[in-house]
């Protein structure tokens, strides 16, 4: 008996063993991937320590980040680096696909990655801090510390990776760029492969010095694990866009502005908060000047003044010139492409200022302009309660126009309310009466 149930139960383990399916996901190797398309900013970084962790946490045999960047924020940049610097897992930066480039900071990037690769048609360079201000020594002195302390760092970076020093500097120094070819050539990238079946052929076998001791990668049936940006994250990255943030900021100030100037409808009112609230988020994780930001306040101002001082257009100009030269202020656009200021967010301040202009013009028309009839004429006619109306007050719609009034009892929005009096521009009113 003893005997049946010890071949009963080696059967059973035989079985169990066999339905385990090869290469589980904690015993298969595996790379992780993840692909950057974007400016280098606040949730760039985030995403980037969290694709780290995952791949420490799951124990990759590598992390592949496919690269494509103008640039972007130096602090940001300044933690990416940190984390690759301290993963415990190899990171392979791949500047792909073919056209992508590696700029400014994601020269940064490629440089700290413990292996660098770049595909046909590709490069990289540009790293020079471009900063922008009114000129003069005080600036030429910053901006030599800049780019010194800039000089420094990739200078450390190449050094540790064992890259080309000279050429890091220069990119920083000289604002170089090089052709993938070229990079290979100076030592500044490992490989040139043409896809990532390629890359995976060329880094097999090959060993590098993590923080956590030195790590042979083996990518010899290894399974590529694509770790995609979060909805939120992909959200969080448009937002932190600095021009979106300022487009949305502008937006939302004349979003407001609008229904203070016409009451009663609420739709501009919400949409402005919304909106004024995500662009504060982009303000609160992206390095603001504040001067910048009274610059673009003072833009709002002229441009509201336009629509009550006949200036033929002066006040109006000097307002989208000061929101221009606000948004150069409010960031640190030192690595941000000059030409999207030029090309995009100029077009699109003045197209969005001459449209609340004539909107805001137009709502002030209506407001300004006298009913033919008087103050004594609205007296028994009816109207349409825009909000509720009580002792305190509430809104009327009458004649096509919002009047401000009281009643002396509960009128609910969207009932008839009829004219029994006024007192100054306040209407009385009374709920409609059946004749």
């Amino acid at each position: 008996c003893m005997g049946s149930l010890k071949h009963y139960l080696g059967l059973i383990l035989i079985i169990f063993a066999l339905t385990i399916p090869k290469g589980s996901y904690s015993e298969q190797r595996n790379i992780l991937l993840i692909r950057v398309a974007s400016t280098i900013n606040p949730t760039t970084k985030d995403f980037i320590k969290e694709a780290i962790n995952k791949a420490e946490r799951i124990k990759s045999e590598a992390l592949i980040i496919e690269l494509d960047t103008p640039g972007g924020l130096e602090t940001s940049m300044r933690s990416i680096v940190k984390e690759i610097l301290a993963s415990e897992v190899p990171v392979v930066v791949y500047v792909s696909p073919k056209g992508a480039r590696a700029g400014s900071a994601g020269v940064f990037i490629t440089l700290a990655s413990h292996i660098a690769v770049m595909a046909p048609g590709t490069n990289i360079g540009s790293a020079h801090p471009v900063s922008i201000g009114g000129g003069g020594e005080k600036d030429s002195v910053m901006s030599q510390k800049v780019t010194e302390d800039a000089k420094a760092f990739i200078r450390s970076i190449a050094e540790l990776r064992g890259r080309n020093i000279g050429w890091a500097e220069e990119a920083v120094a000289k604002s170089v760029s090089i052709t993938e070819k070229e990079a290979l050539e100076k030592k500044v990238i490992d490989f040139i492969s043409d896809n990532l079946k390629d890359l995976l052929k060329s880094i097999d076998g090959k060993t590098v010095k993590t923080s956590g001791g030195n790590k042979t990668i083996n990518t010899k049936e290894a399974v590529i694990i694509e770790h995609k940006m979060s909805f939120r994250h992909k959200i969080l990255d448009i937002v932190a866009n600095p021009t979106i943030a300022y487009l949305l900021m502008i937006l939302g100030i004349y979003a407001l502005i609008y229904e203070f100037a016409s009451p009663g409808g609420y739709v501009s009112g919400i949409v402005g908060i919304m909106l004024l609230i995500l662009s504060l988020y982009a303000l609160q994780i992206l390095e603001v000047n504040f001067a910048g930001l009274i610059m673009v306040f003072i833009g709002v101002i002229l441009i509201i003044l336009e629509a009550f001082i006949v200036s033929y257009g002066l006040l109006a100009i000097g307002g989208i010139i000061s929101l221009i030269i606000g948004f150069v202020m409010l960031f640190d656009i030192r690595e941000i492409d000059l030409r999207n200021v030029i090309f995009i967010l100029v077009p699109i301040i003045i197209i969005l200022t001459l449209l609340f202009f004539f909107a805001f013009k137009s709502v002030r028309k209506v407001f300004n302009r006298k009913s033919p009839l008087g103050m004594e004429g609205l007296i028994g006619e009816e109207g349409i309660a825009k909000s509720e109306i009580n002792e305190k007050g509430g809104w009327l719609l009458i004649q096509g126009e919002l009047w401000s009034a009281y009643s002396d009892e509960i009128i609910p929005e969207g009932e008839t309310a009829e004219v029994e009096s006024y007192k100054g521009l306040k209407l009385k009113v009374r709920k409609k009466t059946n004749r």
